[in-house]
C-alpha cells in the first residue's frame, strides 16, 4: 500500500468566495450639459455630421454621463458639438439668461443707441470707430454725435484689437468717446469728447420712412434695421403712409440689418408685393430625422407663404410692386437675405451695394423642459440654446448662398492705393438724403439718369480700411434669423 502524506496548514484551508463587486453608476455632474446634448441631438441642423451627436454614440447611460462630465462648463460642451464652428456654423449660440435673449427678440437691450462699425488702417493693431447711425429717442440721440463721425479712444484709452470688446461692450455702461478726424490717410483726436450711457432701450427698427420726389416719380425710402415682431404693426403703418402718398417705386435700405424674425420677413415681402398671397415664399429644410417627421405629420408647416394679413388679422398695406431696390452691405444678413431671395422669383429685385453676409439658416430657442418649450422650463437655471435648425430655400429651390448675395450694382470708391468696395467712410452722407451715395445710385437708376453699369462709384477720395466688427455683432440677437418655436410630439426628452 502506498502512503500519501499531506502537509496541512492554514494556507491549505478552502478559499472563501470573493466579495461581490458593486458597480456604482456614474453620476451626472450637470443637468445643463444633459439638456444641451439632448436638444442638439434632436434638432440641430447638422446633427448627422457631428459624431458626438450620433444616435449610436453611447452604449449605455454610464458612457453618456462620462462623456458629459468631461466638460467643465456648458459653454465648452456646446462649442464642441457645433459643426465646424466659425467655418460652417458661425451662428448657433448658447445663453445663460434666456430672459435677456427674449428681450432682444423684442428689440429690448441695454444700449446707448449708437450704431457703429470698427475698422483699422492697414498694418496697425489700433482701430477706430465710425458712426453709421444714431437710434431715434436714444441716449446718443440727445448728444452731439452723428453719422460719419469717428472715434479713436474710450475713456482715454486707444482702441486696439485686444481691448475694444472690453472697452465698448464690457460691464461699464457709461463711457466717454474721444472723437477724431481723418486727414491724409491718418487719424488723430480732434479734442471733442462725448459721454454716452447704456440703459434699457427698445430701438424701433424703422429708422427712416419718407417719400422722395425724383423727377416727378414718387419714391418711398424705408430704412429698416432689424426684423422684430413687436414692430410688425408699426411696419404695416409705415407702408400705409407710403401707399397713401401714392409711391410707385420703393428703396428698401437693409445695409445695417442683421436679421431677426422669419415671420416679419414674410410680412415685409408681402407688403412690398400683395399680388402673390398664398404663393410659396420659402421652404424649410431641417435635419434628416426631423425633416422626415414633419413630412410625415405636418408637411404644410415646411412651406412659408405670402400673406395678406398680420397675425392679428389686420389687412396688410401692400404696394403691389413689380420691382424693388434694396441697399445692402456685408452687414445685411439672414432675414434680410431671405427677403431678397424669397422675392427674387416673383419680382425684379435690384440689389445695390455690396455682397451680403451669406446666412441662409434659421434657429429656434430651446429651453430645458420636457419638450424644449418655455412652459415649465427648469427653474434651477436660465440657460437656453439657440441652435441653427433649418435652412431656407426660395420657391425655385435656391439656398446655400454661403458666400452671400451679390449685388446687381456694386458700389465702389477710390483710394490713393486703388478701388475699394462698399461705403466710403469719408463720404457716408446723410441717410435719407438724395445725395447719400447708396440712395443716390438707386434714384439714378429709377430716373434713368445713369447708365446701368455694374460698378457705381462714390466720387470722393476715400481711405482703405480693414473691417473688424460692428456694434450689432455684440447684441444677443447678432446676425440671427429665427422661427417661432412650436413644440411637437417629436420634441420630447426621453
Amino acid at each position: 500500500m502506498a502512503l500519501v502524506l499531506f502537509n496541512c496548514s492554514k494556507n491549505d484551508e478552502p478559499t472563501p468566495d470573493p466579495e461581490p463587486v458593486v458597480v456604482v453608476p456614474i453620476t451626472l455632474n450637470s443637468e445643463i450639459n444633459d439638456f444641451i446634448w439632448e436638444g442638439m441631438n434632436e434638432i440641430y441642423l447638422w446633427q448627422g455630421q457631428v459624431p458626438n451627436l450620433s444616435d449610436t454614440k453611447f452604449a449605455n447611460q454610464d458612457q453618456y454621463y462620462t462623456f458629459l462630465n468631461n466638460y467643465n462648463s456648458p459653454e465648452s460642451l456646446f462649442d464642441d458639438l457645433l459643426y465646424q464652428k466659425d467655418v460652417i456654423d458661425k451662428f448657433s449660440y448658447l445663453v445663460n439668461d434666456y430672459v435677456a435673449l427674449e428681450n432682444s427678440f423684442q428689440g429690448i437691450s441695454t444700449s446707448n443707441g449708437l450704431d457703429f462699425g470698427l475698422v483699422r488702417l492697414s498694418g496697425s493693431n489700433d482701430i477706430f470707430g465710425y458712426i453709421r447711425y444714431v437710434a431715434n429717442n436714444s441716449d446718443a440721440s440727445a448728444k452731439d454725435i452723428g453719422r460719419g463721425e469717428f472715434f479713436l479712444t474710450v475713456n482715454g484709452q486707444q482702441l486696439t484689437v485686444s481691448n475694444y470688446q472690453n472697452l465698448l461692450f464690457g460691464s461699464n455702461n457709461t463711457y466717454t468717446l474721444g472723437m477724431a478726424n481723418i486727414t491724409n490717410n491718418s487719424i488723430a483726436l480732434n479734442g471733442k469728447t462725448v459721454e454716452l450711457t447704456k440703459t434699457a432701450f427698445t430701438e424701433s427698427p424703422i429708422l427712416i420712412n419718407k417719400v422722395i420726389d425724383a423727377n416727378g416719380t414718387k419714391v418711398g425710402y424705408l430704412m429698416y434695421n432689424q426684423f422684430i415682431a413687436n414692430f410688425d404693426e408699426a411696419l404695416n403703418d409705415a407702408f400705409g403712409e407710403l401707399k397713401t402718398e401714392g409711391i410707385t417705386e420703393l428703396v428698401l435700405d437693409l445695409r445695417y440689418n442683421p436679421g431677426g424674425s422669419v415671420n416679419s420677413a414674410i410680412l415685409l415681402s408681402s407688403m412690398i408685393t400683395g399680388q402673390f398671397t398664398n404663393n410659396v415664399f420659402s421652404r424649410e429644410i431641417w435635419n434628416s430625422k426631423y425633416q422626415s417627421y414633419i413630412e410625415a405629420n405636418d408637411p404644410v408647416s415646411l412651406i412659408n407663404r405670402f400673406v395678406n394679413k398680420l397675425n392679428n388679422n389686420t389687412p396688410l398695406n401692400s404696394l403691389n410692386l413689380n420691382k424693388v431696390y434694396i441697399l445692402t452691405t456685408e452687414g445685411s444678413a439672414s432675414a434680410s437675405e431671405l427677403v431678397i431671395n424669397g422675392l427674387d422669383p416673383y419680382i425684379d429685385v435690384v440689389q445695390i451695394g455690396t455682397t451680403t453676409t451669406g446666412k441662409y439658416t434659421a434657429s429656434v430657442t430651446l429651453y430645458d423642459s420636457s419638450n424644449y418649450g418655455r412652459t415649465n422650463a427648469n427653474p434651477n437655471h436660465k440657460y437656453a440654446i439657440q441652435p441653427l435648425v433649418l435652412k431656407s430655400a426660395n420657391s425655385l429651390g435656391v439656398t446655400d448662398y454661403f458666400n452671400g448675395l451679390v449685388p446687381d450694382y456694386l458700389i465702389t470708391y477710390t483710394t490713393s492705393s486703388g478701388t475699394e468696395e462698399g461705403e466710403n467712410l469719408l463720404d457716408l452722407g446723410t441717410l435719407g438724403d438724395v445725395n447719400e451715395p447708396f440712395l443716390e445710385k438707386a434714384l439714378s437708376l429709377i430716373t434713368g439718369t445713369i447708365s446701368k453699369s455694374s460698378n457705381l462709384k462714390s466720387d470722393k477720395l476715400g481711405i482703405k480700411v480693414e473691417a473688424i466688427s460692428d456694434s450689432k455683432d455684440f447684441t444677443l440677437l447678432g446676425k440671427d434669423m429665427f422661427v417661432e418655436f412650436k413644440p411637437t410630439n417629436k420634441l420630447k426628452k426621453q
